[in-house]
């Protein structure tokens, strides 16, 4: 008897597999597996910017620096990279914001951070601007939290310490750039020693002026300083050329003085060797030197007087001679 089946136990035949259908995805699965590994390795290609280091870390420790270019690391987990702006100047304003930059710039003030008070006990509103850039892009990045809120309140610090050891008017006017100069070497020190990797570049004063409240009062003060400056400058200026002028005319005086000197030194000196030219004639002939002598000084203290000279014990017919009349032919002698 004949194997007998119910309808709905009787089986379709299985349809063969054809082999060419299997091999496809199995290559399809393959490159796609390959293409997942390809981008997965091509992640780590990474570009550092012309003012930037990167810092590239091993299972999250640092381990190399790379400067600007194109460069490759392990994907993640194996590799990461960090990058640092190592070369641009960063600016961090203490009490006042800038709201839109330059050419039309707008601020706005913060006056918890400006008002300062003074070593005479008064208060001054200080704006300044810090500057900084990264020295070491691995102590900035990985040993300290928030460098540049570290570096603000650090400022802030050292600047209103040296503006309390100021009065007010120095602070207002000769002292500003002495208060620059320390807040900088104080905040450079004190960043070194937290390990921050920033260098100072500049501590800029940007506004040292008195409250609002007192502002106009101050001005009247300073203009009156400005005035006394001015008056200051006028007399020193009128100083310099009069000085110069007197001394001037001093040497002239002197110079003549010397010159004075010299000639009655020398006048005296000819007198001497004069008297002593003299002294040897009349060593030789005293009576006839005696008389020279007579006659020439009479002639010096009487110049305009007609004189007639006679020797001495003359007597006779010369008394009787008319010596107006002598005195006027070649024979007479004034």
């Amino acid at each position: 008897m004949p194997d007998y089946q119910p309808p709905f136990m009787k089986q379709e035949p299985t349809p063969e597999k054809h082999p060419l259908s299997h091999k496809f995805w199995m290559y399809m699965v393959i490159l796609i597996v390959l293409i997942g590994i390809a981008v997965y390795f091509l992640t780590g290609i990474y570009q550092v910017g012309p003012s930037q280091d990167g810092l590239v870390k091993e299972f999250g420790k640092y381990v190399l620096t790379v400067g600007p270019g194109l460069h490759y690391h392990l994907p993640y987990p194996f590799e990461s990279v960090v990058k640092v702006d190592v070369r641009t100047v960063k600016s961090i304003e203490i009490g006042f914001r800038t709201i839109s930059p330059p050419p039309n710039p707008t601020y706005s003030n913060v006056p918890s951070e400006s008002l300062m008070l003074t070593g005479d006990d008064n208060i001054v509103s200080v704006e300044a601007i810090i500057q900084y850039v990264v020295s070491n892009p691995a102590s900035y990045a990985f040993d300290i939290i928030n460098v540049p809120q570290i570096v603000k309140e650090t400022t802030e610090s050292f600047l209103r310490e040296s503006v309390a050891e100021r009065d007010l008017q120095s602070v207002l006017t000769t002292g500003r750039s002495d208060i620059s100069q320390e807040t900088k070497t104080g905040v450079q020190q004190a960043l070194n020693t937290y390990g921050a990797g920033v260098l100072i570049v500049n501590v800029k004063l940007q506004d040292v002026s008195p409250p609002s409240q007192v502002i106009s009062a101050f001005d009247d003060v300073n203009s009156a300083k400005e005035d006394e400056q001015n008056s200051i400058n006028v007399a020193e200026a009128h100083a310099t050329s009069v000085i110069p002028q007197a001394e001037g005319q001093a040497q002239v005086i002197l110079n003549n003085a010397q010159a004075y000197e010299q000639s009655r030194i020398l006048k005296a000196q000819g007198e001497v060797a004069r008297f002593l030219d003299v002294l040897k004639k009349y060593d030789l002939g005293e009576k006839v030197t005696r008389e020279r002598l007579y006659i020439e000084t009479m002639e010096s203290i009487l110049p305009s007087m007609k004189k007639i000279i006679v020797s001495q014990g003359t007597s006779g017919v010369l008394k009787l001679l008319d010596l107006n009349t002598l005195s006027g032919t070649e024979g007479g002698k004034k």
